[in-house]
């Protein structure tokens, strides 16, 4: 593999010379930069950067790429720590449901929803999924994203559950983005275990999870732990038998209503809790110093037209907060991280600083890879974006309807 320079750069953003894990409360609104910089790349890892006070082109091989990035940002590409981007078909007929009035929770009850996705996904072949994944994750890619957390739990069978998990790691082998698996098959009650709930997890924990774990398909376990959906004690069960496995928890909590989910995850040490719409004082104080990262979604919140979770609150009391896409069919139809970005700016009131710190530091905390992707440091990965000329990091959430990124590179190499 080549060495690749890029040189005069006009903001060299997210550097560190000592790893941190995350940034948190007031440190979240700042970012270190090294402004008029390089960065070498060699092997696919970062290996030198600096100011261009600093470079002498004389000191590299002949083989050496070298990129002219006057008047351009250089970024961590996005890490992108919550998707549901295999599934069968889009939910754009619920779509005009939403429009007339109905809320998440009764297209639900009715077998739409979640359910709609789980019934498409019983006869969707594997080879069919893995085509329109790939496609998905070729468009976010364009976008900046350079890691990503790919969920189940639109299979709700054991046979579907598996197909979607064996995709996801198809998905792994053949694409160029760091790609993390996580099984949700507590994702929702099929209608034919209504009534008898008990029953459905005693399958997601007797049947399910020795399978997954069996084939080595998942390297985190979520339950949809919400109103509605799968109670504390469910979510306390599952989680319990998930540990005799290994699987790290990552939860859905608190989207609907306040649940308990995100005590009972950090009880059980979650790397993640995501949705948080519903989040006070009790929650905010279970977070803290627990490890467990925040994570906002705030596309589900926009396009379900929710109450959004109170996160300057969160960040005023210490905590930090991370932002990913949720990209899904039914509720966040969208895996564009720029636009992510320009909602935690917009809706949640987050700085500039912030919301790059969210979308690259914390995401890759809450993806568990933080000491590879997520900072410009020496020997991590080098999965960047080179913005096209603009003028400053302000520009990145401001211009919500434009591509900023003009290349993409991942392990070192440009890939768009």
């Amino acid at each position: 593999m080549n060495n690749l320079i890029i040189k005069n750069i006009k903001s060299l953003i997210q550097t560190e010379d000592q790893h941190r894990p995350f940034v948190a409360g007031s440190d979240m609104a700042s970012l270190p930069a090294i402004h008029d910089a390089w960065l070498e790349v060699k092997g696919g890892m970062i290996k030198e950067y600096g100011s261009m006070s600093t470079f002498s082109a004389q000191s590299f091989a002949d083989n050496t790429e070298i990129i002219d990035a006057t008047g351009r940002l250089v970024l961590p590409a996005w890490c992108d720590s919550h998707t549901h981007l295999v599934y069968p078909k889009s939910r754009d007929v619920e779509y005009v449901d939403k429009i007339k009035g109905l809320s998440y929770e009764e297209i639900a009850a009715r077998g739409g929803g979640i359910l709609n996705s789980a019934r498409l996904m019983q006869t969707a072949s594997e080879d069919q999924l893995f085509e329109d994944a790939m496609s998905r994750l070729q468009e976010i890619i364009r976008w900046g994203t350079g890691a990503v957390e790919i969920k189940s739990g639109y299979g709700l069978t054991l046979e579907s559950e598996l197909k979607m998990l064996r995709v996801i790691k198809r998905l792994k082998e053949a694409s160029p983005l760091t790609i993390k698996s996580t099984f949700l098959g507590a994702h929702s009650i099929p209608l034919e275990y209504r009534g008898k709930q008990e029953q459905y997890v005693d399958l997601v924990i007797n049947e399910m999870l020795p399978a997954v774990a069996k084939e080595g398909l998942a390297d985190y376990v979520d339950v949809f732990c919400d109103v509605g959906f799968f109670t504390v004690e469910d979510t306390d069960r599952i989680l319990n038998a998930a540990a005799k496995y290994g699987l790290t928890p990552k939860i859905h909590a608190n989207e609907l209503d306040y649940s308990g989910g995100i005590q009972v995850g950090v009880q059980h040490k979650a790397l993640s809790v995501d949705h948080l719409e519903f989040t006070g004082e009790d929650e905010i104080k279970a977070l803290k110093d627990s490890g467990t990262m925040p994570t906002i979604l705030p596309g589900a919140a926009f396009f379900l037209n929710m109450a959004y979770a109170p996160t300057r609150k969160m960040m005023d009391a210490g905590l930090p907060v991370a932002l990913a896409s949720d990209y899904n069919p039914g509720s966040s139809p969208s895996g564009n991280m720029q636009l992510i970005m320009s909602m935690g700016s917009i809706l949640y009131r987050m700085l500039p600083e912030e919301v790059i710190n969210a979308v690259t530091k914390n995401t890759a905390y809450a993806m568990g890879i933080d000491k590879e992707l997520g900072s410009i440091m020496k020997g991590k990965k080098a999965n960047l974006v080179i913005t096209k000329p603009i003028p400053g990091i302000e520009y990145l959430p401001y211009a919500y309807g434009e591509n900023k990124v003009e290349t993409t590179i991942l392990n070192g190499v440009a890939v768009n």
